[in-house]
């Protein structure tokens, strides 16, 4: 009989994102005509840029014809693209990364994930809490962990707490750690990290051969001109961080798919033989295996980001999300709610009023004013009391949602 991978059974229950839609779901069964606003998964709801869509026109119509259709094309994404994000995301900001270091993709979500296969299994995984539950059950599938405890924590990880207390700055662990989880601008709680925070990490992860997985994916809603938009604006971060990126929120490519993994040459890990060999060979190997790259026609789409046209438009978009985060901010800090980021990301972290649990919280507002957030204790123990609010919607939706909010909530 054939069998299957027994660490999918450790999972709990369910994904965080899934419980939320089952609750919703739940309650518009019940109530079908409840006017819900969504500020929970961070999901776009602006339009793609005029000039990715007019690129993206050209390129389906240039599939239409024999002398200018194109069929597979390069795992690694097609150079003019990398070139582009190289000179003008890295280049441009003082990062030593050549366009051969970038690899396209459809989603920063499953590099994060696939990552873990060029890894051992016996590496020390650590983590920040609250964190982005993909980072976890990733590993978790992966087999990287124990079994899983009722807070929501697994044997085998180490947690870094990030909280008020430490300004939502992760501490460096006490213990030696292999791979390290870092997300600034953070996910959920908003918080950002000064280039002197990240030259600890990067400090420490030469120091103990480690490797840092840097989520960049919200690098794009930075505006304090100090604050680093890469890990390699750090001295050293080449020999010991892969970053991720993508097109998700800044150009509204949630559902176009199309992001960046970035794997210095000068990467190197030890195999069992304690040999040290390159990373970026065997993520190539990898993803020329398992993966068949981005569509020419996203490719064109993302390219566009780059022109001057598109780089106006992506300006307009992460500032119109920026604008909202505002509101957010203040119509809950007028409420007397505590609230924490939302400054320099598209997440504003609040603290539940009250002493309200996390899903208790949720309930309450779903119920009450048809709003939906997302629970800070899904992201870890260390985020129950605290609710996660998403900048990403109408500008109609966010004032109506801050209005029924302040109303309802107000201390």
């Amino acid at each position: 009989m054939a069998t299957i991978n027994d660490n999918y059974l450790k999972l709990k229950s369910g994904y965080l994102f899934p419980e939320i839609a089952r609750r919703v779901n739940a309650f518009t069964q019940l109530n079908p005509n409840a006017p819900i606003i969504k500020l929970g998964i961070g999901d776009v709801t602006e339009p793609l840029p005029e000039a990715c869509r007019i690129a993206m026109i050209q390129a389906v119509e240039e599939m239409g014809n024999h002398s200018s259709f194109r069929g597979y094309g390069p795992e690694q994404g097609y150079t003019w693209l990398r070139e582009k994000v190289a000179a003008q995301d890295f280049q441009l900001r003082g990062c030593d990364i050549d366009a051969s270091e970038i690899f396209v993709s459809d989603g920063s979500k499953c590099d994060t994930g696939n990552i873990l296969d060029i890894f051992g299994k016996n590496n020390t995984v650590a983590v920040t809490n609250p964190v982005y539950p993909v980072y976890v059950d990733t590993n978790v599938m992966a087999g990287n962990t124990g079994v899983g405890n009722d807070d929501g924590s697994y044997e085998g990880l180490v947690y870094i707490p990030i909280s008020i207390e430490n300004n939502f700055t992760p501490a460096i662990p006490k213990q030696k750690v292999d791979l390290i989880y870092l997300c600034f601008p953070n996910n959920p709680t908003g918080a950002v990290a000064t280039k002197e925070n990240l030259q600890v990490w990067v400090d420490y992860a030469r120091a103990n051969e480690s490797i840092i997985f840097f989520d960049a994916a919200y690098e794009a809603f930075i505006t304090n001109p100090t604050i680093p938009h890469s890990i390699y604006e750090i001295p050293g971060a080449k020999n010991c961080a892969i970053e991720f990126r993508s097109f998700s929120k800044n150009a509204g490519f949630t559902g176009t798919r199309c992001a960046l993994t970035v794997v210095p040459k000068d990467l190197k890990v030890k195999a069992a033989d304690n040999s040290y060999v390159e990373l970026w060979k065997l993520w190539n190997r990898r993803q020329s295996t398992k993966f068949n790259g981005v569509s020419y026609i996203v490719q064109r789409g993302a390219e566009a980001v780059y022109s001057e046209a598109g780089k106006e438009q992506i300006k307009l978009l992460v500032n119109f999300y920026l604008e909202n985060a505002k509101i957010v901010r203040e119509q809950l800090t007028s409420a007397g709610l505590q609230v924490y980021g939302g400054i320099n990301a598209p997440y504003v972290w609040v603290k539940t009023p009250h002493g309200l649990s996390s899903w208790d919280f949720f309930d309450e507002l779903l119920q009450n004013v048809n709003v939906v957030g997302t629970p800070g204790s899904g992201f870890g123990s260390a985020g129950e009391g605290y609710f996660r609010i998403s900048a990403f919607n109408s500008r109609r939706n966010v004032e109506e949602a801050m209005k029924r909010i302040n109303n309802k909530f107000k201390i």
